[in-house]
C-alpha cells in the first residue's frame, strides 16, 4: 500500500504549480486535507487534494488540471499527516510548486483576484467584498468542495453559479505579471533561480522560467515575496509567453507554455527535453500515423510558428473549422503562423490550439490522479 500511495502522490504532484499561465484554481492545502467528510478517513490526508483536483477536472471536462496551492507553514510538521506526506509537502515547497506562508487565507484570495482564478474553499469570503469585489461578485468564483456520489462536487459558496471559469487578470495582476521579480533571500523557490535551498534543494526538479513566476504579494503597494516578506527587486520585463492546449478525442488533455526561449515539440513520444507526449491518449491507428516528434511550436516576436517535423504531415484548421474542404495541408518541414482561432490537426480528433478557441463539451471522463490510490484509503459516498 505504501508504494501505491507514493504513486498517487507523485500523480498529484504533477497537478500542483504556481505558474500563472497553467493554474486553473486556488486552494488552501491545510484546509483541503481536512475534508474528512469527503472520504470518512483519518483526520488529515494529502490524498484529499487529489480528490478535489479530480473533481475540478470533471467540472472543467479537461485532463491534467493544475491547482495553485498555498500551504500554512505549520503543515510541514503537522502530526496528523504521515512522515511521507510531510516529506512530500516539504519537497513541493523546496521546488516552488506550492507557496508556504504564515497566513495562507489572505494570499489565497489575493492570488485568485490577481490571476482571475476561482477559489476552492469552504471558508466564508463575504468579508472580502470590499477588497476583492471581482472575486466575490462574479458567479462561480468561490466554490466549496462537498461530498458527492463518486467523489467531491462543487457548490457555489459566494456569488452564485457553478462552473469555475478562469477570468481576466485584474489590472494589478496584469501589471505585476509583466515584470520579472527577484527575492533578496538566497535560494527563494518562488523568485529565485530554481530549487528552494531546503532539504531537497539538490533534488529540485523545477527550473522555473521567468514566464512561470507566481504573482508577487502586494504589501503597502509594493511587490513582496509572500514566503519571506522581503521587498522584491524588478529584474526587467517578463518574457512573452503563449499557452497552447492539446485536444484528443474532444477533450483537452494538456496545456503547455511557449516562450521565445522555450519552443515545444509535440508528438507520440518526442525525445526532446520538455516534449509533449501524446502516446497515452492515442488509439492504434493514430499511433501509427503520428510521429514520435510530429510538430514543433515556437514563439517569435509574439507570433506562434508551427513547423511540421513528421514523416506524414499535418493540417491547419483555419478559424477552427472542421469542414474537410477548409483543411490546409502542412507538409513535412513546412512552417506556418498559427493565426487566432487556428488549430493544428495531427490526425483526425488530435488537435492543438489556444485553449479558449478549442471546442469543448465532449462527453468524456478525464483521467484521474487517484487511479493508483488503494481502495481502502478512501470510502466515497454512494
Amino acid at each position: 500500500m505504501r508504494f501505491e500511495i507514493s504513486k498517487v502522490l507523485d500523480a498529484i504532484e504533477g497537478r500542483v504549480c504556481t505558474d500563472p499561465s497553467l493554474a486553473r484554481a486556488v486552494v488552501d492545502l491545510a484546509e483541503v486535507i481536512r475534508y474528512q467528510d469527503i472520504d470518512g478517513g483519518r483526520p488529515a490526508s494529502l490524498l484529499r487534494l487529489g480528490m478535489v483536483i479530480d473533481a475540478l477536472a470533471r467540472e472543467l471536462e479537461e485532463d491534467s488540471v493544475p491547482v495553485y496551492a498555498v500551504v500554512h507553514r505549520a503543515l510541514l510538521s503537522d502530526a496528523d499527516l504521515t512522515s511521507n506526506e510531510r516529506m512530500v509537502v516539504r519537497r513541493w515547497a523546496d521546488d516552488g510548486l506550492v507557496e508556504v506562508l504564515d497566513n495562507p487565507g489572505d494570499r489565497m484570495f489575493e492570488v485568485a483576484d490577481l490571476l482571475g482564478l476561482p477559489v476552492l474553499t469552504r471558508a466564508r469570503a463575504d468579508g472580502l467584498r470590499g477588497r476583492y469585489p471581482w472575486l466575490v461578485e462574479q458567479a462561480g468564483r468561490v466554490l466549496a468542495p462537498v461530498p458527492g456520489a463518486g467523489g467531491p462536487v462543487f457548490i457555489a459558496h459566494v456569488g452564485g453559479g457553478h462552473t469555475p471559469v478562469a477570468g481576466e487578470r485584474s489590472p494589478a495582476g496584469a501589471k505585476l505579471l509583466s515584470r520579472q521579480w527577484r527575492c533578496p533571500e538566497p535560494g527563494c523557490a518562488l523568485f529565485g533561480g530554481g530549487g528552494g535551498g531546503g532539504a531537497f534543494a539538490d533534488l529540485a526538479r523545477v527550473e522555473r522560467s521567468p514566464a512561470g513566476q507566481p504573482p508577487p504579494s502586494l504589501r503597502g503597494g509594493a511587490p513582496t515575496c509572500p514566503r519571506h516578506g522581503a521587498r522584491l527587486g524588478d529584474a526587467g520585463p517578463r518574457p512573452r509567453s503563449e499557452v497552447l492546449a492539446v485536444r484528443v478525442g474532444g477533450l483537452i488533455r494538456r496545456r503547455f507554455v511557449l516562450t521565445e526561449d522555450q519552443p515545444a515539440v509535440v508528438g507520440r513520444a518526442p525525445d526532446q527535453s520538455g516534449g509533449i507526449v501524446l502516446g497515452q491518449w492515442l488509439n492504434d491507428e493514430a499511433r501509427r500515423w503520428i510521429s514520435r516528434s510530429h510538430v514543433q511550436f515556437e514563439l517569435r516576436v509574439g507570433e506562434v510558428i508551427v513547423t511540421d517535423v513528421s514523416t506524414n504531415g499535418s493540417g491547419i484548421r483555419p478559424g477552427g473549422s472542421m469542414a474537410e474542404g477548409d483543411r490546409v495541408p502542412l507538409a513535412p518541414r513546412q512552417s506556418r503562423v498559427l493565426a487566432e482561432g487556428d488549430m493544428v490537426e495531427l490526425y483526425p480528433g488530435v488537435q492543438i490550439g489556444r485553449p479558449g478557441e478549442l471546442p469543448a463539451g465532449a462527453p468524456y471522463t478525464p483521467n484521474s490522479v487517484m487511479a493508483e490510490a488503494p481502495t481502502m484509503a478512501m470510502r466515497l459516498p454512494k
